[in-house]
C-alpha cells in the first residue's frame, strides 16, 4: 500500500485543490500543553474552577422554574399567541442563560451579520459543529432545535429543552425520521407563526478543520435558509469535542479554566434556493456548505457522520490518526460501492479475490475488477494501493470490510485470514500478516517482527487465525505493546460504543433526522463534485 504521499481532493473558495493526506482529520483532536500552560491550568483548577461550575449549576436551576411555568399545559403541536408573560419569561430565561455563559468565560459574543427573521427564513443552517458550546446561538436566540425525544426526560435540562419547542426525534420509532422531515416542512411553511429551526447540517461534531458532507434534512423543505457561521478564535482549543480527543467533562473543565473564551456568530444573508435546488435537497445542501466554507476560509471535504464508525470504533485495531481509511470510504461512498455492501457480500468479493492467487492487478484491469468505468474515482482508490503500477485486490477487500462494518474487526481479520491463507494449512506467514494488518488500520507501514514471532510461540513460521486469536485475548493491546506503529493510537472518547452497535449516536447537540432514503442523500455528487 502506497498510503504516504497521498494526495487528498478538497474544495477551498469553490475551487479544487491538493492536499496532503497527512490533512488534519476532522474527527480528531489532541491537546497539547506547554509547561506553563499546565500550570496555569492546575491554578484555575483549584481557584476559578469550581467557582464557575458552581455558579453555571445556580443559573440552571434559577432558569428551572421560569421555564416550567411557561411550558405548563401548551401544545407541542399547535402555536400558541406569544403572550405578554411569556414574552417576559423568554427575556428571563436569555439574561439567565447569558449569565450562566459569562459565568464561564464567555464574557462577550461577537455577532456580525443581520439575523433574518422567521418569516424570511423559517430555516438557521450553523456550521461547523464542534462542541455542546454550541449551544451559546441557541439560547441567545431560543430558536427550536432537532432534540432526541430522550432529552426531554432528563431532569432541569429537560425542561428548558421543551420551553424552546423543540422538533424530536426518536429513535425507537423507525418511522420517527420522516415525522420530523414533515414537521420541519408544517412549521418551515408556516409563514413565521413558528419560532425558527436552528439545525447543524454536519450531523456531528468535528474539529472546524473543514466542513464535511452536509445532511439533507435541513433542506428537504425546500424553503429559504439563512446560513449561520461559528467561530472560537481562542489561542487554545479547548472546545472541540470530537470522537477521538478529550472526553465532555474534560472540554469542560479545561474550558472553565480559562481566563476568557472568545465566540464569534456571523449570519450570512439569506439563501433562497432555485427550483432545481427544491427538487434536490442534496444539491442545495451542497450549495449551502460551498458559500459557508468560502466566508470561513476551510476546505470541503466529503466525509460524513457515518465515517465517524472508523474514528471512533474501540478494540486492539483502533485506527491511527494517519489512517487513510476515510479517504477511501470517501472514494467507495462516492461510487457507491458501499451501497447494499453484507457479510455474505464480501465473502463472495474475498472468494472472487482469493481466485486471483494474488495476482496483481493495474489500474484497467482494477477497474474491471469493480465493474466500473475508468474514473478519477476508481484511480484515487486504485492509488491507495498501488505498489509498481499493480495492486492486490485482496487488500481492497480487506479495506472494504473495514469501513463497511468497523465494529467487527475480528470478522474483517478472519476474512483477510481466508484470502491469504495456504490451503494446505490455512497458515500465514510473516509478510502476509503484515498486509493484513497495515491495510485493516489503513497505514503505510506496520512492524510485525516482534509481534509476529510472540505469536508464532512454536516457530513454525506461519500462523492460523486461530492462533491470532487465541493471541488476542492474552494481548488485545499488542499494536502497542510491540511498538508496530511510529505513534499511539488514540482513545475515543465516547464510552456508550461497543463493537456490537451498527449505527451510533451522534455526539452533536442537534439529533441526525435526515432520512435514509438515498434518493436524498447523495444526488448532489452526481451534479458537483467537490
Amino acid at each position: 500500500m502506497r498510503f504516504p504521499n497521498r494526495k487528498l481532493r478538497t474544495a477551498v473558495d469553490g475551487e479544487d485543490s491538493g492536499v496532503s493526506a497527512h490533512f488534519k482529520n476532522p474527527f480528531v483532536h489532541e491537546l497539547r500543553f506547554t509547561p506553563l500552560q499546565k500550570l496555569k491550568i492546575a491554578v484555575m483548577t483549584m481557584t476559578l474552577f469550581p467557582v464557575r461550575l458552581l455558579f453555571a449549576a445556580f443559573m440552571m436551576l434559577l432558569a428551572w422554574p421560569f421555564a416550567f411555568v411557561a411550558t405548563v399545559g401548551h401544545s407541542e403541536d399547535a402555536v400558541e399567541p406569544l403572550s405578554w408573560w411569556r414574552w417576559l419569561v423568554d427575556l428571563v430565561l436569555k439574561a439567565i442563560m447569558r449569565a450562566m455563559w459569562f459565568s464561564g468565560g464567555f464574557h462577550w459574543v461577537r455577532v456580525k451579520g443581520q439575523p433574518a427573521l422567521p418569516s424570511e427564513a423559517p430555516i438557521l443552517t450553523m456550521a461547523p459543529h464542534s462542541s455542546y458550546f454550541d449551544a451559546i446561538p441557541v439560547t441567545m436566540t431560543m430558536a427550536s432545535i432537532v432534540m432526541k425525544t430522550e432529552s426531554k426526560d432528563i431532569p432541569v435540562w429537560g425542561t428548558l429543552i421543551k420551553f424552546i419547542r423543540p422538533v424530536f426525534v426518536s429513535r425507537s420509532d423507525q418511522d420517527s425520521r420522516r415525522k420530523t422531515v414533515e414537521e420541519i416542512k408544517r412549521r418551515a411553511c408556516s409563514d413565521g407563526e413558528w419560532p425558527q429551526i436552528m439545525i447543524f447540517p454536519e450531523g456531528t461534531c468535528t474539529n472546524r478543520s473543514c466542513l464535511i458532507a452536509f445532511k439533507p434534512g435541513a433542506f428537504i423543505p425546500g424553503v429559504p435558509v439563512q446560513p449561520v457561521l461559528l467561530r472560537y478564535p481562542n489561542e487554545m482549543d479547548t472546545i472541540s469535542w470530537t470522537w477521538q480527543g478529550p472526553g465532555a467533562f474534560k472540554i469542560l473543565w479545561l474550558t472553565l479554566c480559562q481566563l476568557h473564551n472568545s465566540i464569534e456568530i456571523e449570519y450570512l444573508p439569506t439563501y433562497t434556493p432555485s427550483e432545481e435546488e427544491k427538487k434536490d435537497p442534496a444539491l442545495f445542501a451542497s450549495n449551502v456548505r460551498r458559500i459557508m466554507a468560502k466566508a470561513l476560509g476551510l476546505p470541503i471535504i466529503d466525509y460524513s457522520f457515518e465515517d465517524c464508525q472508523l474514528a471512533m470504533a474501540k478494540g486492539p485495531l483502533r485506527l491511527p490518526r494517519h489512517t487513510c481509511l476515510l479517504e477511501f470510504a470517501r472514494l467507495v461512498r462516492r461510487l457507491g460501492l458501499k451501497t447494499g455492501v453484507t457479510g455474505e457480500v464480501l465473502h463472495e468479493e474475498a472468494s472472487r479475490a482469493r481466485k486471483l492467487c494474488g495476482s496483481r492487478l493495474d489500474v484497467e484491469g482494477f477497474s474491471q475488477y469493480l465493474n466500473q468505468p475508468l474514473t478519477e474515482a476508481v484511480q484515487d482508490i486504485f492509488s491507495l494501493f498501488e505498489e509498481h503500477g499493480k495492486m492486490d485486490v485482496r487488500e481492497y477487500v480487506i479495506a472494504l470490510s473495514v469501513v463497511c462494518r468497523p465494529f467487527r474487526y475480528l470478522e474483517t481479520i478472519k476474512l483477510a485470514f481466508r484470502m491469504f491463507e495456504a490451503q494446505e494449512d490455512g497458515a500465514v506467514v510473516e509478510d502476509e500478516l503484515a498486509v493484513i494488518l497495515k491495510t485493516a488500520l489503513g497505514i503505510g507501514d506496520f512492524v510485525v517482527c516482534d509481534l509476529f514471532r510472540a505469536i508464532d510461540c512454536q516457530d513454525k513460521g506461519k500462523i492460523t487465525f486461530d492462533d491470532f486469536c487465541q493471541f488476542l485475548e492474552n494481548c488485545p493491546d499488542f499494536v502497542e505493546q510491540y511498538h508496530c506503529l511510529s505513534e499511539p493510537i488514540p482513545q475515543p472518547s465516547r464510552e456508550s460504543t461497543s463493537p456490537s452497535e451498527s449505527q451510533p449516536s451522534t455526539n452533536g447537540f442537534c439529533a441526525d433526522f435526515s432520512p435514509r432514503d438515498p434518493s436524498t442523500r447523495s444526488t448532489a455528487h452526481s451534479k458537483k463534485e467537490d
